[in-house]
């Protein structure tokens, strides 16, 4: 849990003192971009973990207004709580995938990225057959897919167990919750980027500019964790579609599979569809070797 009393600003000066001033300032050069138009009640907003009730609601009122105001979207933003006893977990059938990327598509939509880099949080790599070397596999294909002595294998966050991320954010912005779901508080982001190269997975990225959104491209349905729209100065991942599957739904990159390829569920629960992967399958996870120990597992049917 963040250490009570703690503010946006204790949390740079600490990092200042640990780095010294010449590595701090490289550091969060990004920051004054990040801080400028901000109030002070941004600046010193508690971190998500330390906001009561009342405190909260008054924080996701002023971002639903925010988005009013810069995006023209009327948008709700929910803050949807872990379940107790459930352990989320995905998995995916690189035998079935043909790398239409319509995964990363309905990711694009979902959670309201920036519509300028069109970036998506699933990444496709497509691989030669009989080779599991991710360094030669072409990530920029643009010919019909399924391409002939190929399999596709997409990759986004792995949601450790382990999660190095974790440990090398210096403000405590994220946080791994009791369903398996790594987080990020992004009013507390500071843009430092120690996460992002922390990450073996390059599963997350950094808000270099403020993201485009057209209004009528505003996903309206949004979670204060996972799809709000982030800030400039930020870095995001993905979260599981946590605003979905904290309802009782699929991450929307499943729901868009064509082929069934991918497929989620709580470990803990005996009779759910990843259970039975995870102990009928012979399923493999990326970069073993590192002890991350995901929560994203893949497989082949043979």
């Amino acid at each position: 849990m963040a250490e009570q009393g703690t503010t946006r600003r204790r949390a740079l000066k600490a990092l200042g003192v640990t780095l010294g001033a010449g590595a701090f300032a490289g550091a969060i050069s990004p920051i004054a971009t990040f801080t400028e138009g901000l109030t002070l009640d941004e600046v010193l907003q508690k971190h998500y973990r330390e906001l009561s009730a009342d405190e909260l609601a008054r924080v996701i009122a002023r971002l639903e207004a925010e988005t009013r105001a810069r995006y023209g979207a009327e948008v709700t933003i929910a803050d949807d709580r872990p379940t107790e006893g459930v352990q989320l977990a995905y998995a995916l059938n690189l035998s079935v995938c043909i790398g239409c990327r319509r995964c990363a598509e309905a990711c694009f939509v979902e959670n309201n990225h920036d519509r300028r880099t069109h970036n998506a949080y699933p990444r496709v790599f497509e691989m030669e057959q009989g080779t599991m070397d991710m360094a030669e596999a072409d990530v920029t294909y643009r010919h019909a897919v399924p391409a002939e002595g190929h399999f596709y294998m997409p990759v986004q966050c792995q949601q450790c167990a382990n999660p190095p991320c974790v440990k090398a954010c210096p403000t405590r912005a994220t946080w791994q919750e009791p369903d398996g779901i790594v987080v990020i508080d992004y009013n507390w982001c500071i843009g430092c980027r120690y996460c992002q190269a922390a990450c073996p997975y390059h599963g997350r990225r950094f808000n270099w500019q403020r993201p485009e959104l057209a209004a009528d491209e505003v996903n309206p349905d949004q979670g204060y964790l996972s799809n709000r729209i982030r800030p400039q100065g930020v870095v995001e991942k993905c979260t599981f579609c946590l605003h979905r599957v904290r309802r009782g739904r699929h991450p929307a990159c499943l729901e868009a599979c064509p082929t069934g390829a991918r497929v989620f569920g709580n470990v803990l629960d005996e009779r759910s569809e990843i259970r039975w992967v995870l102990e009928q399958k012979r399923i493999f996870v990326l970069k073993e070797e590192l002890g991350t120990h995901p929560r994203f597992f893949y497989y082949f049917d043979q």
